[in-house]
């Protein structure tokens, strides 16, 4: 099957089993190697990319519900102004130690930054709660989340 969507701002089309997942698309053919696989389950959020406009699973997601959508990934995300300041606040409050869940975090807290960025502990909760960290631990990661919305409602990103 022959599908057609945008991948980071650039018109794609691969043809392709339309049952294979979103996950296996993008690291083995599309090389995008911030999506990474973990649990493949949907639950621990590594594969996690932008699908419209929502952070999604990517391991959950078959490749022909993407057709005519639009995904972004980490690689994209990190190049936007408030990618790079979630990545600069990742960075001042150590929120991150192995770093193979950081991207899915990034695709969540670059969602809730761009929707809502409210400094609010139980809103940003909420919005990482579909992405597992085994070495740092929530804390730290939240602690990033506060700073990154303080800098934005400051006026740090305009």
């Amino acid at each position: 099957m022959i599908i057609s969507f945008k991948l980071n701002n650039e018109a794609v089309t691969i043809t392709t089993d339309p049952m294979r997942r979103l996950l296996d698309v993008l690291r083995e053919d599309m090389k995008m190697k911030s999506v990474k696989e973990s649990c493949g389950e949907g639950e621990c959020g590594a594969c996690t990319v932008m699908l419209g406009n929502k952070p999604v699973t990517s391991c959950l997601v078959n490749i022909a519900q993407v057709e005519g959508k639009e995904v972004l990934t980490a690689e994209a995300i990190s190049e936007t102004p408030i990618g790079k300041l979630l990545i600069d606040c990742f960075e001042e409050t150590n929120a991150v130690q192995c770093g193979f869940c950081f991207t899915g975090f990034l695709v969540s807290c670059w969602h809730y930054l761009t929707t809502n960025p409210v400094d609010d502990v139980d809103a940003i909760k909420h919005a990482i709660s579909g992405n597992i960290c085994r070495c740092t631990g929530y804390v730290k990661i939240i602690e990033a989340m506060q700073l990154a919305c303080r800098r934005i409602n400051e006026g740090a990103i305009s």
